[in-house]
């Protein structure tokens, strides 16, 4: 039979020729590398983002905008911060951080839907039968890739759950998901490493030919697909995964669950060169005992693991350059159930932003004494987008060309939220 495979080359020569991998391969930088890099070396790194995705839709007014002594309010009391701004009694650690994060109060949107809010805070636009609109993750990927051509992993990182897709910017832009301990799918699918690399090897042969005849855009983003994926076998920033490598306080520190696991994998992903990295915490669709799941169970996680994601971030000079975005598809109803939980709630809520040239310490906008209506200029998931491009150095004049000829504006068009970069 005919070898597909070139006499003389290695597995890892073969791969390495096959991505077209002619690009340095630089390590992920260990702790102790990292906090050796000079003053001026920390000014020109690249930004990134990373959000901590609330599945399920948090209650806000528990977490960061409380209303204690109302029939709405709850049991949870506020307590003081480094900023000047309170937050829930729950979340003592994440309180001495928020000198640096900024809660936007005044959130108000329409989509109340599971499916639909979460579609809509990952992209800004309502779903649509007829155009798949390309998640934040995506789009910031996609526009701060130039920034970094040593980067070979991927520059959109899921990691505990997977994120809205990359739409009409194509597959090579596709979130690349993993679990907290670095797992991702087994790459080889079982077979040897010849038998892997004939495949390899005829594969793009094949496409190079789907391309050549110009059959339409799929066989080249597989392409690009495929190449991203031989890169993952032989980059030796696959590293940047392996959160087990860091020292056993610094694992403590973040909490050994999957969440602080994946915040601890964000900080090392953003050092490796990552633009964009989102982490997943489920379990906020709280319809009823909100109080105890969320004072038992969902806060001292979240605390720990989100204070020492940005205190991290601080101390190795990377904050400057990293947007942080925390924010779920909605949040719950002011008022309390019947069975001690709360509902579905998009018309008035909070996110919370910081890093990256954010003003932190500051709560924007307000909501009414029971949080049942926004009091002040209500914000979109467009102007926070809006925000997160102008932290990120993006232009909001960036327009996009969607798959059926439309022009697509980033952020469609959001506005950006002054009082963040006051």
């Amino acid at each position: 039979m005919r070898r597909l495979i070139p006499d003389g080359m290695s597995r890892r020569h073969f791969l390495q020729h096959l991505a077209g991998a002619s690009a340095m391969t630089i390590p992920a930088l260990t702790m102790a590398q990292t906090l050796r890099v000079h003053a001026a070396d920390l000014q020109r790194r690249r930004k990134s983002a990373i959000m901590l995705w609330m599945s399920g839709g948090p209650s806000t007014m528990d977490i960061w905008d409380l209303k204690p002594g109302t029939n709405t309010g709850g049991p949870f009391r506020p307590i003081a911060t480094s900023g000047d701004v309170q937050i829930s009694e729950h979340m003592p650690l994440t309180a001495q951080q928020m000198h640096n994060l900024a809660i936007v109060r005044s959130m108000s949107t329409r989509e109340a839907d599971h499916g639909r809010g979460r579609y809509y805070m990952h992209t800004g636009y309502v779903p649509n039968p007829n155009i798949e609109h390309p998640s934040y993750g995506s789009v910031i990927a996609h526009e701060l890739i130039d920034q970094r051509p040593e980067l070979e992993i991927p520059p959109f990182v899921t990691v505990g759950g997977g994120s809205v897709g990359p739409g009409f910017l194509g597959m090579a832009w596709a979130p690349f998901s993993v679990s907290s301990t670095g797992q991702v799918r087994n790459l080889q699918m079982g077979l040897d490493d010849r038998r892997l690399m004939q495949r390899m090897y005829a594969l793009d042969l094949i496409e190079k030919g789907f391309i050549g005849d110009q059959r339409g855009s799929a066989a080249e983003d597989h392409q690009k697909v495929l190449k991203k994926t031989l890169n993952l076998m032989t980059s030796e920033q696959m590293q940047a995964f392996k959160v087990d490598q860091e020292p056993a306080a610094v694992k403590e520190r973040y909490g050994t669950d999957a969440f602080g696991k994946g915040c601890l994998m964000a900080r090392r992903l953003v050092e490796a060169g990552v633009p964009f990295v989102e982490v997943d915490l489920g379990g906020w669709d709280n319809h009823q005992n909100i109080f105890t799941t969320l004072a038992d169970q969902k806060l001292p996680v979240l605390d720990k693991a989100m204070s020492a994601l940005v205190e991290d971030l601080d101390q190795r000079g990377l904050l400057q350059d990293t947007a942080i975005i925390w924010m779920g598809e909605f949040s719950r109803t002011p008022r309390i159930n019947g069975n001690t939980g709360r509902d579905h709630w998009a018309r008035s809520w909070s996110i919370v932003l910081g890093g990256a040239g954010i003003k932190g310490g500051i709560a924007v906008g307000a909501t009414n004494s029971d949080g049942t209506a926004v009091e002040t200029e209500p914000y979109t998931s467009q102007d926070v987008m809006a925000s997160v491009c102008k932290a990120l150095g993006i232009s909001l004049e960036t327009t996009f060309t969607s798959r059926n000829g439309r022009p697509m504006k980033i952020a469609d068009g959001g506005k950006v939220i002054r009082e963040l970069f006051s």
